[in-house]
């Protein structure tokens, strides 16, 4: 596009104005403003940095008008003349010019000459691009949380690049599902997760992997939650493989799981079919937290929940031939029901509890003078060691036994007396839980405490295995294994955020070990 340095320009700059704003889609005002600055940077090369430069469209005349402006001065005291003008060649130009006047003076463009042309095109559109991209900006910024849809144009890195039409976007390999596989030119739709400002132009983050994606196609395909009769409250996903979704209806005449799945469960299947066959548990949404973590465990029964405030976690207690179902392979039904509710879950089966409550009752009625049925009321209480009694005050012990202040007293003092003779306890480690395979190939099998000796056997060969890793080094292998890790599969099992806690180690380091153990597990 010529843009100065011809009358051509002049006859046809309407028109120019008129196609770029179309072709671009962008404000004539924008192209013009463009223009404009355009012509001063090309007239700076000519008449010097510090020239005071105006230029203005002119509509009836169809060209860029450009005019320099100097300050009158005495004939004798011009100084420098692209600022100032002597009085005399003022007066020539105006007869009513006075001493300190800004006289402005139209130049001539056509001679600025072909490199300030070409200067000029150059920053015409640089500044043609710079409006696109903060347009583009505009439309999309408001459009987190949306699903869009569009074309995979190419891959960089792992990461997917998709074709939205007006721009590009960009799937990070962290937000894509391992389970998924696309190519050149397949269609695809994902989640805007944000969209940020960059040197390059605006950069749209998306995600299949995101549980916002899956929030957002239900309500494309139910029309309850488009309308806010039904709400998800919460979701939680392990991409590609399982979901869970709880959601409450404001109106009482709607089942709101009912209306998730649809007619002949087509509406489920619907978002199924969209997330490549990821199995979808959609469970309802309950005020008490305690209700709403036995409803996400499902399809697993849960016989009691114990709950700790304090903590924010809960002990979840189930019949042993449920406790297979309730943690899920490779722990994933207890995972995402801890994701879907925000609590942290223990599961226990009901037989491991009636061991430990049988020990902790053998422990207390070595106390003199108390029996079973003593015993019974301080368990059913949370009292289950000698120590703990020991603590108990006179009148607690009146109202739980229905004894008197002396008797009290005297139980008190033989509880102090067993406490004293029992062994200091060493300070309670994690416990170390049996491969979560094992158990699901017994159902009754309980959590396992291995003992020290074991233990340090163990987290030896947990180490070895880890090593293999790419990347993976001795402390970091030896975090890994006292974290709790016992094959590469856990590690791939626990969200990234999951492997920093456990460990202790950064999120950054996470992320990369869980992706050198996918592509080990891949390899196998």
């Amino acid at each position: 596009m010529t843009l100065i340095d011809s009358s051509e320009l002049e006859s046809e700059l309407r028109k120019v104005i008129s196609g770029v704003s179309r072709d671009k889609n962008l404000d004539k005002a924008v192209i013009i403003d463009a223009l404009q600055q355009a012509v001063v940077h090309a007239a700076r090369r000519t008449l010097g940095a510090t020239a005071d430069l105006e230029a203005h469209y002119n509509e009836e005349t169809d060209e860029i008008e450009l005019y320099q402006f100097r300050t009158v001065v005495d004939d004798d005291d011009v100084a420098n003349e692209s600022l100032e003008i002597a009085l005399t060649d003022a007066r020539k130009l105006d007869s009513e010019t006075v001493l300190g006047d800004a006289i402005g003076i139209k130049i001539d463009t056509s001679k600025f000459g072909r490199i300030a042309a070409q200067s000029a095109k150059q920053i015409i559109v640089q500044k043609v691009r710079d409006a696109e991209r903060s347009q583009i900006f505009d439309e999309f910024k408001d459009r987190v949380g949306e699903i869009l849809s569009g074309y995979v144009r190419r891959f960089e890195r792992n990461d997917i690049i998709v074709d939205l039409g007006r721009t590009e976007a960009v799937i990070p390999y962290k937000e894509q599902v391992p389970t998924e596989k696309f190519r050149v030119k397949d269609r695809i739709q994902a989640y805007v997760v944000d969209v940020k400002r960059s040197s390059r132009g605006p950069q749209i983050i998306m995600s299949r992997a995101h549980p916002g994606f899956l929030v957002a196609l239900f309500s494309q395909h139910v029309t309850e939650i488009y309308d806010g009769i039904v709400t998800i409250e919460s979701a939680a996903r392990d991409p590609g493989y399982r979901s869970k979704i709880a959601v409450y209806s404001r109106d009482s005449a709607v089942d709101p799981v009912g209306a998730c799945v649809g007619m002949k469960g087509s509406r489920v299947q619907a978002v199924v079919n969209e997330i490549n066959g990821e199995k979808i548990d959609i469970v309802p949404y309950d005020h008490d937290p305690a209700r709403l973590v036995c409803n996400a465990l499902a399809p697993a029964v849960v016989s009691k929940v114990i709950v700790d405030e304090d903590n924010h976690s809960m002990e979840v207690i189930v019949g042993d031939d449920q406790l297979s179902l309730a943690i899920g392979k490779r722990g994933q039904n207890v995972r995402l029901a801890a994701q879907l509710t925000g609590w942290r879950l223990d599961i226990k089966s009901e037989s491991s509890i009636e061991e430990k409550m049988a020990g902790a009752k053998t422990n207390l009625v070595r106390i003199e003078g108390l029996d079973d049925m003593m015993a019974d009321l301080l368990l059913q209480e949370g009292f289950t060691t000698p120590a703990e009694v020991a603590q108990m005050s006179p009148r607690t012990l009146n109202r739980l036994l229905n004894m008197d202040q002396e008797q009290a007293l005297e139980l008190i003092e033989r509880a102090k007396r067993v406490a004293s003779s029992t062994p200091t306890a060493t300070r309670a480690e994690p416990k170390k839980y049996a491969p979560v395979d094992d158990v699901l190939a017994n159902s009754s099998a309980s959590p396992v405490t291995l003992d020290n000796k074991a233990e340090d056997s163990q987290i030896s060969e947990r180490v070895k295995v880890f090593l293999e890793l790419s990347g993976v080094g001795e402390a970091t292998a030896h975090a890994l294994a006292e974290g709790g890790y016992v094959t590469i599969g856990d590690i791939v099992a626990d969200s990234a955020e999951e492997v920093a806690q456990k460990t202790g180690l950064s999120i950054g380091v996470a992320r990369t070990i869980q992706m050198a153990a996918d592509r080990y597990l891949q390899s196998e």
